[in-house]
């Protein structure tokens, strides 16, 4: 038998687009990544792939905008921990950051079309970098010869542009998509993004969740420091 040649593979998580997606108002926010994606995913889609790198990307969560407060960013901050600690060396974070800026939007009336002249303040959060981080470092690892298959776990169109530039400059490299969307008796929930899945030579429609529930940690994990731990309201 001759020897397989593992094609190395490294995932990129979009931790917003997953958590809104399709973690929240679960009990799987726990989550353990890389095994939900090396066992779960990945090597089931094809076994000669071997996941040697995950790279998760997000933004500290701010308190004064969270539902929990305080709690919800402490929840963050024990979740990275306890991701890094469980998977060192094998896992990455990667953070953007949020900023608050006041707008006008056009206010919303029942039954009548926006109308600019008919404007409300608001205060508007955006999430920065996240996805130009993610779009370089797919597109760097690729050209660099880091990897064999990228994985991107997103629906968000921002990515396209890589994707397309992979499929040009680094043609041998493979391109795995896994939309973060949630199936309801076989259908899913959510419609993929098709600007994405033109471009991938494999799409993973959905995530189940029988498969996020096989992969949450354990509830408590030692760090170098004190242990990190599951959060209550999670």
């Amino acid at each position: 038998m001759g020897e397989v040649n593992l094609l190395r593979t490294i995932v990129y998580v979009d931790g917003y687009n997953l958590y809104y997606s399709r973690l929240k108002g679960t009990p799987y926010k726990w989550l353990d990544i890389p095994a939900l994606f090396r066992d779960r995913i990945v090597t089931p889609q094809n076994p000669a792939s071997e996941v040697v790198k995950v790279k998760y990307f997000t933004s500290p969560v701010m308190a004064s905008y969270a539902r929990h407060g305080k709690a919800s960013e402490e929840a963050q901050t024990q979740y990275l921990r306890a991701l890094l600690a469980r998977s060192a060396g094998f896992m990455k974070v990667i953070k953007g950051f949020h900023v608050f800026q006041p707008t006008h939007l056009p206010a919303y009336r029942v039954g009548a079309s926006p109308n600019k002249d008919d404007l409300s303040s608001v205060w508007m959060i955006e999430e920065k970098q996240t996805d130009v981080n993610i779009a370089l470092e797919v597109y760097r690892d690729s050209i660099q010869g880091s990897c064999d298959q990228i994985v991107v776990c997103s629906n968000d169109s921002d990515i396209e542009t890589a994707f397309r530039c992979i499929r040009t400059d680094a043609p041998h490299v493979q391109i795995g998509l896994v939309m973060p969307l949630r199936e309801v008796m076989g259908e899913n929930l959510n419609r993929p993004n098709q600007r994405l899945v033109q471009h991938a030579h494999w799409v993973r429609h959905h995530i189940r969740d029988e498969e996020l529930a096989a992969c949450q940690l354990p509830q408590n994990i030692q760090t170098k420091k004190k242990p990190a731990s599951k959060p209550a309201h999670w």
